[in-house]
């Protein structure tokens, strides 16, 4: 099934059709309900950052700004404005309010230190995009969900530019319906949680309702009227037992269709022409199909692609004697279709014709006559679910609980073929399975003693155990096979054999399979007090130990806070943390396929071997295990933890109810980074020159471009987050809260390790880890985001107004004349809600309102017309977006 693409509207925009304006102007009446009706019920325990939960006026007449948290400090609720650590909380009428329907998309648009790019690069980086948070990658913080660790992706951002190599956990598959508030802990707290929690931690916590519901619809398309949404989501909770207990139930369903933001194929040829020549006169003479041709249709890869997920949850607790059981689960399943390569028809050689394009010798006109778009298939299967009991004995309050949880994926390629195996190739194929488990325990003790001191002493402890494993299985023979296919007579390169692979990428080869596991047992111990009536102090240690080669690690945070005068305060954190080597990290090898053009004669030379000026080659780039022969050939060594130090301090004032301002400043050095290196260019020469190597020769005779992961970097990332609330009380006008969000992160190396001497000796024209590869880590995301917002309320409408600057950022080439430095932009989105019902809202909303785009300096692609906006735009680049939503409580 091809996907209904409507790129051409860039040109020639297009009405949609009159059933999808009718669906639409249903949904936008039907949609905007939920909104308001949320709006309405809103939790005046949460306050939101950056947007203001409304709560009761004081006798000022002003709205108070308080919200009660749990994350940071153990054994305690505090408000946002009394944490001795910065936390921004996100309500769940906010995350409706975004209009967006994914997790991650909510967190970026609503969170100034978190950056989700908008392509960053192909294979699985689409499907699970990389994140940043304060500059760092996704997991170098860490994410629970009601205070468990919530589990990793089993698919490895191998090919992201920002963000490559991390797993990191995938908050798109945690139904939005369930969530009561999402709290960010915007500092480091491995000694507390969990020794990966370098850049932060993200907390989700969900509902707890015993009684009623809702229900909510969201439709919408992108201005160009492509890019269609749909989302469903449902959330029911009822009692259970007879002394408080609950159960929570939700369901999210997800369907968007493919975007493209491509320009027209500058091709002069799609098709053969035709040539005669009569009296010495040669005429070209199109072909007919060439006038009528689609010229979008090799650029559909440049945008998101199609994706489906249903998400379902549980959250429960049953009081019980003197004990309390839970327990939560969610259960998710995605199917996605991207377009991962673009190829044109290939135009046999004619006398007085130039192509005037590259050719491929990969694209068989026997089985893609017109060119075809190789498309990455993704089908993920994904759970989590906890069991506990809580309670209290000889004054300890006590937690016990396992969390088991399983990301399995299996991924495939469409429309494709493996050209070596000829016009018999097959255009499907299996090319991997990948599976992640995770299994965790914890034991959570915490009491606060009185009398030791002038005020209560909390102390907090516990044990985790976790085991996880991590597997990758090969795929169809036909998938990396290499033929022996030689292209025949009258086609261009005939005698040739293909170059070997799947157009845009391989199948998972039997050695490039494997499983890694590993065991990880902590301690910890968390004391806090406050040693007078304004001034608390906290400190916390840890103590990990991995099984395998990573060894033992012991993290501490010192954590402080001092209210100087009534509703003023200063307060500083010092903490080290430590990230073991991720088991996809350990144990990923693959084989993707890139392309590059024969250089122009005389130096017609392709990795040694000749080639036609002109041609587009196909090669593979290999990601080698760190552990294995070939990686240690090429100057690998043994993975290693990264190891982090982080100082922050901040002031916090609030002289009024009404007013509140956060300014925390920050600074995070991480030692021997985890990155991959560079793409190492090898021929096949000099693959012959290591005996270490025969095993790449002997698969890739035409070389190939390797690449590892390897402990490469120590960095140092400076910041600071600036947060303001104020609201205001308007009388017969109704409310209005006002809030500015603004993060500034700056990354820079400290330290790189040099080209390794055997790494030389093979090609000493190469670097580990060269420029590009450093402008990815310093310059790739926007060091600068503003964040505008204002909430107003009246009876039954409610309107929010968010505008965010997000600053310049580089797209780094392989050499300085391919450098794009793209201008820092506004990007503004406007939902207006309002009560039809009690129980009825409806909202309209435009994300994107003005349809801003990144600049349109991208090094485009001639042929496919891809890239004019580049890849790493932070807000995207399909410009504005409009929908409608619908909300029914019952």
């Amino acid at each position: 099934m091809t996907l209904p693409y409507t790129t051409r509207a860039l040109a020639r925009p297009a009405p949609p059709s009159a059933l999808r304006t009718s669906l639409l102007a249903c949904a936008s009446i039907l949609t905007v309900s939920l909104l308001v009706n949320h709006a309405r019920a809103a939790d005046t325990t949460a306050a939101a950052v950056p947007v203001v939960d409304a709560a009761p006026a004081d006798v000022e007449g002003a709205v108070a700004l308080e919200g009660v948290i749990v994350t940071g400090v153990r054994g305690m609720r505090r408000t946002v404005a009394d944490s001795p650590a910065p936390v921004d909380v996100i309500s769940s009428e906010q995350l409706t309010a975004t209009g967006k329907v994914g997790l991650k998309e909510v967190l970026n648009t609503l969170i100034p230190s978190f950056n989700l790019p908008g392509i960053n690069g192909g294979g699985t980086s689409w499907t699970v995009r990389a994140v940043t948070m304060r500059g760092l990658n996704g997991d170098q913080a860490l994410f629970l969900v009601n205070g468990k660790r919530r589990h990793g992706t089993a698919l490895i951002n191998n090919l992201a530019r920002v963000g490559r190599g991390g797993a990191p956990v995938d908050l798109d598959l945690i139904p939005a319906s369930a969530i009561e508030r999402i709290e960010v802990l915007r500092d480091g707290a491995s000694a507390q949680y969990g020794s990966d929690a370098i850049a932060g931690v993200v907390n989700i916590i969900l509902k707890k309702d015993a009684e009623g519901g809702s229900f909510s619809y969201t439709g919408g398309q992108n201005y160009l009227g492509d890019g269609d949404t749909r989302s469903a989501t449902l959330n029911y909770g009822l009692p259970l037992g007879h002394q408080g207990g609950f159960v929570q139930l939700a369901l999210n369903w997800k369907n968007n269709e493919a975007a493209s933001r491509s320009v027209p194929s500058r091709a002069q040829y799609l098709y053969q022409p035709t040539v005669t020549t009569v009296g010495g006169v040669t005429t070209v003479t199109p072909d007919p199909r060439d006038a009528t041709a689609d010229r979008y249709s090799w650029g559909h890869g440049y945008g998101p692609g199609e994706e489906d997920i249903l998400a379902a949850s549980y959250n429960a607790e049953l009081p019980w004697r003197d004990l309390t059981l839970y327990s939560t689960g969610t259960l998710s399943h995605r199917a996605s279709k991207k377009n991962t390569g673009s190829f044109l028809p290939n135009l046999a050689p004619v006398a007085g014709v130039t192509p005037g394009r590259p050719q491929n010798r990969n694209s068989l006109p026997e089985v893609y006559p017109d060119g075809f778009n190789a498309l990455r298939r993704i089908f993920e299967l994904d759970f989590q679910t906890t069991l506990g009991a809580r309670g209290q004995a000889r004054g300890w309050d006590w937690d016990l609980s396992t969390t088991f949880a399983q990301d399995h994926a299996q991924l495939d390629g469409q429309n494709t073929l493996n050209a070596t195996l000829g016009p018999a190739s097959p255009t499907y194929f299996h090319l991997s399975t990948h599976q992640f488990q995770q299994w965790t325990t914890n034991f959570d003790v915490t009491r606060a003693f009185e009398g030791l001191l002038p005020h209560p002493v909390q102390v907090s402890w516990g044990l985790e155990q976790r085991y996880e494993h991590f597997r990758i299985e090969p795929g169809d023979e036909a998938s990396y096979a290499v033929g022996d296919y030689v292209i025949p007579a009258g086609q261009p390169f005939a005698g040739l054999r293909p170059n070997p692979g799947l157009a845009s990428y391989a199948g998972t080869a039997p050695e490039d399979a494997g499983s890694v596991s590993r065991n990880v047992y902590a301690a910890y111990v968390d004391v806090g007090t406050n040693l007078t009536d304004n001034w608390y102090v906290g400190v916390a240690g840890r103590h990990e130990r991995y099984t395998g080669d990573v060894g033992d690690t012991t993290s501490g945070k010192l954590t402080t806070r001092w209210e100087f005068l009534p509703g003023y305060a200063v307060r500083a954190t010092v903490s080290n943390g430590f990230r073991a080597p991720s088991l996809a990290q350990s144990v990923f090898a693959s084989s993707t396929i890139n392309g590059n053009l024969c250089a122009a004669a005389p130096n017609n030379v392709f990795r040694g071997l000749p080639c036609t000026p002109g041609e587009y080659l196909t090669f593979p780039t290999k990601v080698l295990r760190a552990d294995s022969a070939e990686a240690r050939a090429l100057g690998a060594t043994p993975l290693k933890p990264e190891t982090s130090t982080n100082y922050s301090f901040g002031i916090t004032a609030e002289p009024t109810s009404r007013l509140r301002v956060t300014l925390d400043a920050y600074q995070i050095d991480i030692d021997d980074r985890i990155v991959d290196t560079s793409n190492l260019d090898l021929s096949a020469a000099q693959l012959a020159s290591q005996p270490a190597l025969a095993p790449l020769l002997a698969r890739f005779p035409q070389g190939l471009a390797a690449t590892y992961y390897t402990n490469a970097v120590s960095t140092r990332t400076t910041g600071v987050d600036l947060v303001g609330e104020y609201a205001f009380d308007l009388g017969v006008f109704g409310r209005l809260n006002l809030n500015a969000a603004y993060a500034f992160n700056k990354t820079k190396i400290t330290q790189r390790i040099d080209t390794p001497a055997v790494l030389k000796a093979v090609n000493p024209n190469l670097v580990l880890f060269d420029r590009q590869k450093i402008a990815d880590l310093t310059v790739g995301t926007p060091r600068k985001k503003l964040i505008l917002g204002a909430l107003w309320s009246r009876d039954t409408v409610t309107a929010s107004l968010r505008t965010t600057r997000y600053g310049q950022y580089t797209e780094a080439g392989t050499s300085a004349d391919l450098d794009r430095t793209y201008s820092a932009k506004w990007v503004t989105d406007l939902d207006i809600a309002w009560d039809v019902r009690p129980t009825t809202n409806i909202a309209i909303g435009a994300n994107n309102l003005f349809d801003e785009h990144p600049d349109k300096i991208g090094v485009i692609n001639p042929d496919t017309g891809m890239n004019q906006f580049g890849i790493f735009s932070p807000f995207g680049i399909t410009g504005g977006y409009y929908y409608a939503r619908l909300t029914q409580r019952f």
